[in-house]
């Protein structure tokens, strides 16, 4: 008994300071509409951008900025706190904005008779690319003046107001930012939770790229109808909306959209889907070319299947007896003749492109290495492709092919006698009598 007493007091110490490490509240900006009426009665709405605080905390806790306002999110389901967890405040852009649910009226699980629903979107970034959180606050508020719910007549917001708010839904992407090479399974994160039970919920895919919209995926509680393909249903009752693609192709880069609606209110994530395909870098001559004095040779560098289009190819050469040099040693100097081929588009949509140029031997250039280098968006380093150039005096092939004819030919003769010698022997002994 006591050994489960002991666990269980653990646990609540791992427990509180778990929740010790999340955070409290962080700054946010605030942007709001400002409404101005001229002498002729006509309006003016501008975006007003305040500086506000998000304070996560109980009913009645005082605001840790008394001078800003503050939206005081107390501790309900879905647990926004959770969602951000314990990281570096620094880290997260957060942008709040009123929610309009164009004149949509619709009491909301949890309103009481008498309430009336202010919204608001906040909008939580990672600066490096981990999360992004969407968010839709719930403040119970006086009826507006009128039916009609616009910038005209939201209430205002004074500067030191606090706005006791709770969480009526919120999506999250672990995958705001994704990046693929051709014929990778990518999946894209995205998971949504609402404040009440059994909602009427409908949820979509779809992708934007070039400004065209291509539906992927759409499905409706109420029905239980579903359109396309790419999530498990089984997860979307867990709140799990995460999309898969089974093989990346050029063609399913761009803006992918993940949505959820609940009337009177909606919400949607943004993925971002890029397509980098590395370029296979090859030369047309071995590590090493040996030309006569004087000869000229084509030298081609090729970079071939590589997306998206810019790519950057040059040729350098440097002597490799200065370059060992620990001290002073003379950079790599480019070349300036150095030819492209137009892009070639290839049947993967990638693209291939050559650099090339004519190399005319000259003794004193033998030793010499000339590289070709490859850089793309989509490598961290560039690719390099060298090979040293060998000059020859053509009187050292002279020489060279004297000798061989010389040894071909007396290979020649002597066969020509030993064939002689073969034949004679041979008629000697059909001659020889038994």
């Amino acid at each position: 008994m006591w050994l489960l007493k002991l666990s269980t007091f653990f646990l609540f110490i791992i427990a509180g300071a778990h929740c010790a490490n999340l955070l409290t509240w962080m700054p946010c900006m605030f942007r709001d509409y400002i409404v101005l009426i001229d002498n002729e009665g006509a309006r003016d709405v501008q975006l007003l951008q305040r500086p506000s605080i998000l304070q996560f905390g109980k009913l009645g806790d005082n605001p840790v900025n008394p001078r800003a306002v503050t939206f005081l999110v107390i501790d309900s389901k879905p647990n926004l706190q959770r969602h951000v967890g314990d990281i570096e405040v620094d880290l997260v852009n957060c942008d709040i904005h009123r929610f309009n649910t164009d004149s949509v009226h619709l009491k909301w699980p949890g309103q009481k008779s008498n309430e009336y629903n202010s919204w608001f979107t906040i909008t939580l970034t990672h600066s490096k690319g981990l999360f992004t959180i969407s968010a839709i606050l719930r403040h119970p508020s006086e009826p507006p003046p009128s039916e009609q719910q616009d910038v005209s007549n939201w209430p205002p917001i004074e500067d030191t107001q606090t706005l006791n708010t709770k969480v009526a839904m919120i999506m999250k992407t672990q995958t705001p930012m994704v990046t693929s090479g051709l014929g990778f399974q990518k999946k894209l994160h995205c998971q949504f939770a609402i404040d009440h039970k059994r909602p009427n919920v409908n949820v979509q895919w779809y992708q934007q790229y070039h400004g065209e919209r291509r539906n992927l995926f759409s499905h409706a509680s109420h029905s239980g109808q579903s359109e396309g393909r790419g999530v498990e249903l089984i997860n979307l009752a867990g709140g799990d909306l995460s999309y898969t693609l089974p093989y990346t192709e050029v063609k399913h880069a761009g803006t992918y959209v993940c949505s959820v609606s609940v009337l009177p209110l909606s919400s949607s994530l943004d993925i971002s889907l890029q397509i980098q395909e590395s370029p296979r870098v090859s030369i047309n001559v071995g590590p090493k070319l040996t030309l006569l004095d004087g000869e000229m040779e084509k030298v081609v560098c090729e970079a071939e299947n590589y997306y998206p289009l810019d790519v950057h190819i040059a040729w350098h050469v440097q002597d490799l007896a200065s370059s060992s040099q620990r001290v002073g040693a003379p950079l790599p100097k480019e070349l300036d003749n150095i030819l492209l081929s137009s892009h070639k588009n290839n049947m993967d949509k990638t693209y291939s492109l050559s650099a090339f140029f004519y190399l005319e031997a000259s003794h004193r250039h033998s030793g010499r290495q000339f590289m070709c280098t490859v850089s793309h968006q989509s490598l961290r380093i560039p690719i390099k492709k060298s090979f040293i150039l060998i000059v020859e005096e053509p009187s050292s092939w002279l020489f060279t092919l004297t000798v061989c004819s010389i040894l071909v030919l007396l290979l020649y003769v002597l066969y020509v006698m030993l064939r002689h010698l073969y034949q004679a022997r041979k008629y000697s002994l059909q001659k020889k009598p038994y």
